[in-house]
């Protein structure tokens, strides 16, 4: 057999590029966005994603060079997810919610040649040092002013010829393992790394997506969660593959959602778990008239939220990654015997665990990161998360020894802690850095959290570990009420009843929590907080 080699009519390398011109030449009339009033069919986003990677061509960006973006979830965004790797460059999208240090700190990283932004930045985007070193582009929504030394996105798309830019396998990239986009981790513990996804990766991660939620062909998808974090979890390359209509809002609260979800008939959304928790909050909603499914990730929603939102007509799927594996890389699968459970609380404690591999992940286990072995199968034994797969980043860009450290032993160290049950499902328990240890015991703040958020008064929390001379550490809770005449000692007393006593939280104290784009509580500002004023516990 080794006289058998590929070809031009038998290999390609994989990219989810391909899937625009695929879906634009089946479907070109169906819809491929809404935008408030605007609209766009197949057609026109192949035409739009094509005059974008000519006029990229056009300002001299070389191959493997970096364009990036700083977009709200606006059509604009879906272009860029297309039309800038089709020229051959890297995609970087940029958190919108990023001050003006890290935003200089990560165009002067991946030495960015064209910044692409929204007009509500530009007072931030005229601030930046780095401003004379690229190419700027605004997308304008409002004033149509002119601003001098900045292009107007949609004239100069529109100054570039229709034919001047391609035929399909102009953009596949020579090889797979190319990178297609480059994002950024949030940097908690110094500058933030950037993170590098091949054409390989990404296409795969479609078909993970649409596998893992059993979708269908022309889901109509929700944008709430930002296409910046993880590429949208590849969601704009997979609802392109299946024909999907995308529906994109630059206004972010539950009332919007629900009005958007019924107008459109939305099918599917993303979101963290404080989506779910906006829904539910809306007190006037009644049981949606058809089932919507929500695939929500980072810490697992309390089983009440589980409870509430289900009975709203919401199918929920739990999820688990990183911005290192294209986001979701491990799934709460659901079986059909479990439907057979009477107990809803039950129900939801099984679907907040994190589960299992995605498809192209290929192994995914709890290993003790000392010896490497793995732990128990016990639901018990803590140990750390490791990934191996097609769904794993290239690397950190410009950074050895993060990769290293990152790839040692040729698995993926997740830093995330967690148990194994019989079944192979796996269930977080903590950050290795978030793991509290006090008077010699490991105690896990996620196990905490679940404890407190289960109080009926409570609407969310997130506990951290502070020093003490005594026992070293010990555990503290920060919490949003539900209620306003919550207090601290039915808090305790909660615990007290739920809890061993070296697990109890030292403190209480209320608070909004803060968090990050995504949703994602970010305690280190927690521990900034008790820094700053020098709390005692």
């Amino acid at each position: 057999m080794s006289e058998l080699s590929k070809n031009k009519a038998n290999f390609y390398a994989l990219t989810p590029l391909s899937f625009l011109y695929r879906t634009a030449s089946i479907f070109p009339s169906r819809l491929a966005w809404i935008y408030g009033s605007r609209k766009a069919s197949y057609q026109e986003l192949y035409l739009r994603s094509k005059n974008l990677a000519a006029a990229i061509k056009k300002l001299r960006v070389r191959k493997g060079e970096v364009v990036s973006v700083m977009l709200p979830n606006i059509p604009e965004m879906i272009e860029a997810h297309f039309g800038i790797p089709m020229s051959g460059a890297i995609l970087n999208s940029l958190n919108t919610r990023l001050e003006k240090r890290s935003i200089e700190f990560i165009l002067k990283h991946s030495k960015s040649k064209i910044l692409i932004f929204h007009e509500d930045y530009i007072d931030l985007v005229k601030s930046l040092s780095i401003k004379t070193n690229i190419t700027l582009l605004i997308v304008q929504e409002k004033k149509q002013k002119n601003y001098k030394g900045i292009l107007n996105y949609d004239s100069f798309l529109k100054k570039i010829p229709e034919h001047n830019f391609m035929v399909l396998e102009n953009y596949f990239p020579e090889d797979e393992w190319e990178s297609i986009t480059l994002n950024y981790t949030s940097g908690t513990t110094g500058d933030p790394k950037g993170v590098l996804y091949h054409h390989r990766g990404a296409h795969l991660m479609c078909f993970n997506n649409q596998m893992v939620w059993k979708m269908g062909y022309h889901p109509i998808y929700l944008w709430t969660l930002p296409m910046f974090h993880c590429n949208g979890w590849c969601f704009p390359w997979t609802i392109v593959a299946l024909a999907g209509t995308q529906i994109c809002t630059n206004k972010f609260d539950g009332k919007e959602i629900l009005k958007l979800i019924d107008k459109y008939s939305v099918t599917h959304l993303c979101g963290a778990p404080i989506v779910l928790q906006m829904i539910i909050e809306n007190k006037k909603r009644k049981k949606n008239k058809h089932i919507v499914n929500i695939m929500t990730a980072a810490s697992p929603p309390p089983p009440s939220t589980l409870e509430d939102i289900e009975k709203s007509g919401f199918e929920v799927t739990h999820v688990y990654g990183l911005t290192e594996s294209y986001g979701p890389a491990v799934v709460c699968e659901w079986k059909e015997e479990w439907n057979k459970i009477k107990s809803t609380t039950k129900k939801a404690t099984l679907k907040a665990r994190q589960g299992v591999k995605y498809p192209s992940l290929e192994f995914l286990d709890v290993f003790d990161s000392k010896s490497m072995r793995p732990v128990k199968r016990d639901g018990k034994s803590i140990g750390e998360v490791f990934l191996k797969g097609n769904i794993i980043m290239k690397g950190y860009l410009g950074n050895k020894e993060a990769n290293i450290e990152a790839f040692k032993k040729n698995w993926f160290h997740t830093g995330d802690l967690a148990v194994i049950h019989q079944d192979g499902y796996i269930e977080l328990k903590d950050r290795s850095k978030d793991i509290i240890i006090s008077g010699g015991e490991n105690i896990s703040s996620i196990e905490i959290e679940k404890t407190i958020i289960k109080h009926p008064k409570v609407k969310d929390c997130a506990v951290i570990g502070v020093k003490d001379e005594k026992w070293g550490e010990v555990p503290c809770a920060f919490v949003e009420k539900k209620t306003k005449n919550l207090t601290a000692e039915e808090v305790i007393k909660h615990c007290r009843k739920n809890l061993a006593g070296f697990k109890m939280p030292k403190k209480i104290f209320f608070e909004q929590l803060p968090r990050t784009s995504t949703g994602k509580i970010q305690k280190f500002n927690l521990r900034k907080t008790l820094k700053t004023n020098n709390a005692k516990i």
